[in-house]
């Protein structure tokens, strides 16, 4: 089995949460494949937002386009529903003046049915999420 993106909207993922929201820039925007769109944080940090993939997914490569992100904490949960988060990943962004930040991130122990991104800090009151690619395979539909 070849890895697709199991992030897409395309692909029956879903952003269920989003801290805050502009209606120019929803959250949906991170995951409907279009790089001209963005999701933008309101203010004040952190702020957070929970991506469910209505399936077990094993992902493998995760890529994240961002601008103003400084810290960023990914947790992953197994269940059924958005709960049992654990803490997976936790990276310090470089701040890249003028273009989009690209943070690359090969991953172990990939298994989730949901995620949950943290911008923790920023390098300004305004983070921008412009999307979230997850390289993997679905390994079985939620029961």
């Amino acid at each position: 089995m070849r890895n697709i993106d199991v992030c897409l909207s395309s692909e029956g993922t879903e952003v269920i949460l989003a801290t805050s929201s502009d209606e120019k820039h929803p959250p949906e925007n991170i995951i409907d494949g279009n790089p001209e769109t963005f999701w933008t944080t309101t203010g004040m940090f952190p702020q957070e937002f929970i991506i469910c993939f209505h399936k077990h997914v094993r992902i493998e490569r995760l890529l994240i386009q961002s601008y103003f992100v400084r810290t960023l904490r990914i947790e992953k949960s197994t269940s059924k529903e958005p709960v049992d988060f654990e803490q997976w990943i936790e990276r310090d962004l470089v701040h890249t003046e003028g273009q989009l930040q690209n943070e690359e991130i090969m991953v172990h122990d990939g298994h989730a049915t949901y995620l949950r991104f943290i911008i923790v800090s920023a390098f300004d009151h305004f983070a921008s999420v412009h999307s979230v690619s997850a390289e993997g395979i679905a390994v079985s539909n939620l029961s």
